[in-house]
């Protein structure tokens, strides 16, 4: 079964369960130039929720509480939708997703796996902790997106919103808080993820 999530995360295009955010919103007559930084961003924001999908999957994995293990696999399938978002705007904008992605499958895969076997409370923590650097890392591509890319900025707001829902879900549910230099590092990892994934 984690085999499939996985094909299914990284070999074909994911069904969301919801509309895109930015459905609504008018294609911008973006610049070569233009289009270039927001596929980028978009390649990094998929990467992030490609690592949220196999992490969550992990945890799920080795979960000591049943209910722990179905939060787990409800918060991954509500992150399918930005991951399907993503990748479809990425398409729009005329570029491709990562190549990278499987080795950050497997990773995230292991360090979810991992925290979850040594505790549901340290693998809460660590959700809380996660979708703290991804809302950070969010917010900054808004502010670098192009102003009159409105098709990916309602993607990336609306993906703010859920992962800080996520963020207070895990900490209201016993999440262990992570202290300062713990999340420093974690923030370095990400940085070497997005660094990599923005140009691969």
């Amino acid at each position: 079964m984690q085999a499939d999530v996985a094909l299914r995360t990284l070999g074909s295009s994911p069904r969301p369960q919801r509309v895109s955010p930015a459905a609504p919103e008018n294609e911008a007559a973006l610049s070569e130039e233009e289009k270039r930084l927001a596929a980028s961003l978009m390649r990094v924001n998929h990467s992030g929720e490609v690592c949220a999908q196999a992490l969550y999957q992990g945890q799920a994995l080795t979960a000591k509480k049943v209910s722990m293990q179905a939060d787990m696999e409800a918060a991954a399938s509500e992150e399918i939708d930005h991951l399907a978002w993503c990748e479809q705007r990425i398409k729009e904008l005329g570029s491709h997703t990562s190549v990278l992605n499987p080795l950050w499958y497997g990773l995230s895969f292991g360090i979810g796996a991992g925290a979850g076997a040594i505790s549901d409370r340290l693998s809460l923590g660590f959700v809380a902790a996660t979708e703290e650097q991804v809302c950070k890392h969010l917010n900054g591509h808004l502010s670098e997106l192009p102003e009159a890319d409105n098709k990916s900025r309602a993607i990336v707001e609306q993906m703010i919103e859920d992962e800080e829902a996520h963020r207070a879900s895990a900490l209201r549910n016993g999440g262990l808080p992570f202290p300062s230099p713990l999340k420093a590092a974690m923030g370095l990892v990400a940085k070497a993820m997005t660094e990599s994934s923005s140009r691969v």
